[in-house]
């Protein structure tokens, strides 16, 4: 980026003496101010065009990593109930567990990031924790998910 922008200064700065030159040198009795201004409004268009082209393209994407879920055992809904755990709230909970973030849950249930902050909230208070660990953990310990 730096090489660019030094590029582009050095560029800049080579038309204008250039422009100079030719008004000093051999056009400047015999044209006209509007043929300046036309010039200098063709070789910055041109210079825009090309900066436009090059300096403004659009970054690669990184690939995002797909995480892959393990199939969590089946728990029983007595135990999720025993808790008062949603359907829902366990679908994070084990997407909190693979390791997504709040937006990535969001995505991966095609629900609001709202949304998934409110599940995890009741997560948080269903399972007596504050912070994301120490709901996996306790979730672990009382056979919501596998080890």
């Amino acid at each position: 980026m730096k090489k660019t922008i030094l590029l582009y200064g050095t560029l800049l700065a080579l038309l204008v003496w250039a422009l100079k030159w030719m008004e000093y040198r051999y056009i400047l009795r015999d044209l006209s101010l509007q043929f300046y201004l036309g010039l200098v409004a063709l070789l910055f268009s041109g210079l825009g065009i090309w900066v436009g082209i090059n300096l403004l393209k659009p970054k690669a994407l990184k690939q995002e990593q797909e995480v892959q879920v393990p199939p969590s055992p089946i728990v029983p809904e007595e135990l999720l109930r025993e808790f008062g755990i949603s359907p829902r709230e366990y679908e994070v909970l084990q997407l909190m567990a693979a390791g997504l973030s709040n937006q990535e849950i969001a995505d991966r249930l095609f629900i609001s990031l709202n949304t998934v902050k409110t599940h995890i909230s009741n997560l948080f208070l269903k399972l007596d924790v504050q912070r994301r660990t120490q709901a996996i953990q306790k979730a672990k310990e009382k056979g919501l998910m596998a080890s």
